[in-house]
């Protein structure tokens, strides 16, 4: 089954055009990166992958997820588990009386919080524990969001969304503010769950993108500008142009990294 699949799609807003001529099939089980430069187009690509924003109807298009064309909000929130710095941010601003395990519960209403109106059973109880245990945070239970490091307060949000057994994770720049120690315990996290659902990766780190992830996507100047295995995409010339700077692309270990700017 494809979990994205985007034939000849425009987005834009009013007369501009954000993203143009997007051609993007991500099947399940088939982990990918998207990576660009800021400003390249990768939020607004995350936008269209969780239906905020729409293709524009000046051409035919092909727009599915999980082979359906139409679904509800609600639905694919179900499936599709998204994790963004807003949601973070949003946590850490209005959430920081809740404990963690009321961060996880509240991925049943996808609200910000628990309220007297939602009531949970016991097998939903029973999920949302099994899923911090699973992610080795049952020591957040009962720790206020207020105190918790950012690192934390991630791992969190990430339990909220695998609580429905989502299948795929769509996870955009989730390393933003965690130093390096938290970053990978972070990455080691995404491989855990890689080994329950597809992920796609949207970032501009190209140490991001673990092994377990072979195929990769190049935003540039709006557009999808390579996409294909990442042994032959993730290359010098072609992360040169995407970051408009000359680069020396590294491997080892089934890592890439960049080892001089020329």
């Amino acid at each position: 089954m494809n979990i994205i699949e985007f034939e000849n799609i425009d987005v834009g807003y009013d007369e501009k055009v954000v993203l143009k001529d997007i051609n993007l099939k991500i099947k399940s089980g088939e982990h990918f990166a998207i990576l660009g430069a800021n400003g390249s187009g990768k939020s607004t690509l995350m936008k269209l992958i969780q239906s905020q924003i729409h293709p524009r109807h000046t051409k035919e298009f092909k727009k599915e997820i999980f082979g359906k064309s139409r679904y509800s909000i609600f639905e694919l929130k179900k499936e599709l588990g998204v994790i963004t710095n807003d949601l973070h941010n949003y946590f850490e601003k209005e959430g920081g009386y809740l404990s963690g395990f009321e961060v996880v519960l509240s991925g049943y209403y996808s609200s910000i919080g628990i309220f007297t109106h939602q009531d949970f059973t016991k097998e939903q109880i029973k999920k949302a524990l099994e899923v911090m245990n699973f992610l080795e945070i049952i020591d957040l239970k009962d720790k206020k969001v207020s105190s918790m490091s950012t690192g934390q307060l991630r791992k969190c949000i990430v339990a909220r969304a695998l609580i429905h057994d989502p299948k795929a994770f769509v996870l955009d720049e989730p390393t933003v503010g965690l130093d390096i120690k938290a970053q990978i315990n972070f990455i080691k996290l995404l491989q855990k769950i890689s080994l329950k659902s597809t992920i796609i990766l949207v970032t501009h780190h190209l140490e991001e993108i673990f092994p377990e992830i072979k195929n990769v996507a190049l935003i540039y100047n709006n557009t999808i500008f390579k996409i294909g295995k990442k042994e032959d995409i993730l290359n010098s010339e072609n992360l040169s142009t995407v970051f408009d700077i000359k680069i020396e692309v590294k491997q080892k270990n089934e890592r890439y990294y960049i080892e001089t700017i020329l």
